[in-house]
Order: structure tokens, then C-alpha cells, then sequence
């Protein structure tokens, strides 16, 4: 072969490789839960068999990235948890809406492909996967040495679910009287992370020796799918929101119909260590409300008579308790008092 010739391998993109990588994500895939029929890793598109048992199906779409905590995995070269929090964070915004995950694709571009690298990151999505029991049936990967810096990449999630009409949660099963639960979260999740890097750089914190930090940033995202379809197929949910970026108030205001409010109580909120860290940098309480989720991962809205029965489907860990309630107002959100950081 004449080593002058121009090649795409030349210009930074290894086919060889993204081959490999496809066959490696069609091993490792889930076996397609209720979609055995349908092979779709390497394909031009992904098909998946509609359940049959739902009689007014309605379909769901979501679609999401991690943000900057990539940075803290390239940092700590640990990947295998940053695929968790990408199907984390498009699959709990599907079940808001009451809906079921099916499946989910993933996007990666890169600089270049580190097999060793982009292996561990597939391996965090199919266990994402596997979690909230859904299937893995297909993505996309682009080698784009122009575009990103050495080692750097980009992940983004899609992911498709699916509902009755019947039991879709909307606006409309809110009702005045109604309790605001606050379901714990793991952590950081995904949100809030170019304001911890900014700290961290202005501080000149290393995270490599400090344990706690090194722990806590990498934490993946909790997954609440199981929990919440549980809470739904028994009629048991009126409400929910996931707490994401914007907080706890934009959050939940999406989903308060016209007319009512959700009246929280912050000093009932139980907050976590990784947050009570960051609130003593001098970051004001407004900031960290807007910013982070500060220990409420999701929430739900359910009538008082049904509190016992919901609480029994969390662990321990992740009990939902009561921050608040339903009431008549114009502004969709109150928050009152203040939040203990301690």
C-alpha cells in the first residue's frame, strides 16, 4: 500500500476501531427484554415490539446528557458510572409522565476512540439499563479529532417509553389537600457540576487526595423507575417531579396546575453532607436552591390516605417524607422557612 495516500485514518478516524466497539456493545447489550425478535446493534435503525397488554398506548420521549461531570470521570479516569447517570437522567423524566422506559440509544463523540475507555462507559449504560428495565438497542458514535481536545467526549442519552392513556400523570389529578414527599437523592446527580469545578479551581482543592470529594463527584445518578411505576400501576401517585437543573422550585412548578401552590417547608428537607460542603464555600442559599438538587432527588404528590402505602415501596435510604402540601395560590411555589445545612 503506497504511504502517501491519504486515508481516514490519517485524519484521525479509526473505522477499524468504531467496528470493534460496535461488536463489543452488541455482546454486552441486554438481550433485548421483550424485543428478542428484533436484533439491532450495528443496524441503520433500531425496531422494538409494542407491549400488546396496553390498550391506549401513548408514547414518551426524553433525551439528556450528564454535563460537565464528565470532566470529574476523565479527572479520576474512572467511567464505569457516568453511563448510570446518563440513563438516569432520561429515564427519570419519562416516568413524571407515568410512563414505562422501553429502550434507550446513546450518542458518544469523542476525540478519539479509547476502546478500554469507551467499553467501561457502555458497560455504566447497560447496567443504567438494566436498573430500570429497559433495553439498550442502539446509538451512534463519532471520532471528531477536530472538535474535541485530547481525551475529551461527550455522551448524550435518548430514551422511549410508554404509558396508558389512562394512567398518565397530568396537572389534573392535583388536588388541594395534597402532600409533597421528598424522595432522597444519591447525591449531586448530574447537575450543578460547572459551578463545583469553578469552586474547586478557585480553591485549588485537588479531589484526587481528598477521599470524600473523589467519592461523592463520581457518585451516580439514583434511578427511581422501579419505585415510581410500582406507585402508579397501583393509583397511588396524583403528582411527581425529578429534580433536576433549576431545583427544587422550577421543578416542581412545572407540574402545579393553575391556581394551586405547592407550599414547602426547606426546613424539612434532610440534606446531605456533599451539600452542607458546598453551601460553607460562601454559596447562598438562592444559589444552592437553584442550582442543586440539596438532597431531593424526586417528589412526589399524593393524597394524605395514600402516605403509609407509598412509603412502602422505598428501602430505607430512599424513604419519602413529607416537605410540604397543596394549596390555593396563584404563584405555583412557596418556599418557607429556611434549609438546615447542618
Amino acid at each position: 500500500m503506497n504511504k502517501n495516500l491519504f486515508t481516514y485514518k490519517k485524519s484521525g478516524v479509526n473505522i477499524d476501531a468504531a467496528d470493534k466497539f460496535v461488536s463489543f456493545i452488541s455482546n454486552i447489550s441486554s438481550k433485548k427484554r421483550g424485543n428478542k425478535k428484533n436484533s439491532n446493534i450495528g443496524g441503520f435503525g433500531s425496531i422494538y415490539d409494542l407491549p400488546k397488554d396496553i390498550k391506549n398506548p401513548k408514547i414518551v420521549a426524553c433525551t439528556d446528557g450528564v454535563g460537565t461531570k464528565i470532566e470529574f470521570a476523565n479527572l479520576l479516569n474512572k467511567y464505569d458510572t457516568i453511563g448510570i447517570d446518563l440513563v438516569a437522567m432520561s429515564v427519570n423524566d419519562l416516568i413524571v409522565q407515568g410512563a414505562k422506559p422501553l429502550f434507550f440509544l446513546d450518542y458518544i463523540s469523542i476525540n478519539k476512540i479509547d476502546l478500554k475507555k469507551m467499553k467501561s462507559i457502555i458497560r455504566g449504560i447497560v447496567k443504567g439499563c438494566n436498573i430500570s428495565q429497559c433495553s439498550l438497542v442502539g446509538g451512534e458514535t463519532a471520532e471528531m479529532p477536530d472538535t474535541y481536545e485530547k481525551g475529551k467526549f461527550d455522551i448524550a442519552g435518548f430514551a422511549v417509553g410508554i404509558t396508558d392513556k389512562k394512567s398518565v400523570l397530568n396537572k389534573n389529578k392535583i388536588k388541594k389537600g395534597d402532600l409533597i414527599l421528598a424522595v432522597p437523592s444519591s447525591g449531586l446527580h448530574s447537575n450543578g457540576f460547572s459551578l463545583v469545578r469553578h469552586l474547586l479551581k478557585l480553591k485549588k482543592i485537588n479531589i484526587k487526595k481528598d477521599p470524600f470529594l473523589k467519592k461523592e463527584l463520581i457518585r451516580p445518578t439514583r434511578i427511581y423507575v422501579k419505585e415510581i411505576l410500582k406507585l402508579v400501576k397501583k393509583d397511588l401517585l396524583n403528582g411527581c417531579a425529578n429534580i433536576t437543573g433549576g431545583g427544587l422550585a422550577d421543578n416542581i412548578r412545572r407540574v402545579i396546575p393553575n391556581n394551586l401552590c405547592a407550599e414547602i417547608n426547606l426546613k424539612k428537607i434532610k440534606t446531605l453532607k456533599i451539600f452542607s460542603w458546598l453551601k460553607s464555600n460562601k454559596i447562598s442559599d438562592k444559589e444552592m436552591l437553584k442550582t442543586f438538587n440539596c438532597g431531593v432527588g424526586f417528589c412526589l404528590i399524593v393524597n394524605p390516605k395514600n402516605l403509609v402505602r407509598v412509603k412502602k415501596y422505598f428501602v430505607k435510604e430512599f424513604q419519602p417524607y413529607v416537605i410540604g402540601k397543596i394549596a390555593i395560590g396563584k404563584n405555583r411555589v412557596k418556599l418557607n422557612e429556611k434549609i438546615d445545612w447542618s
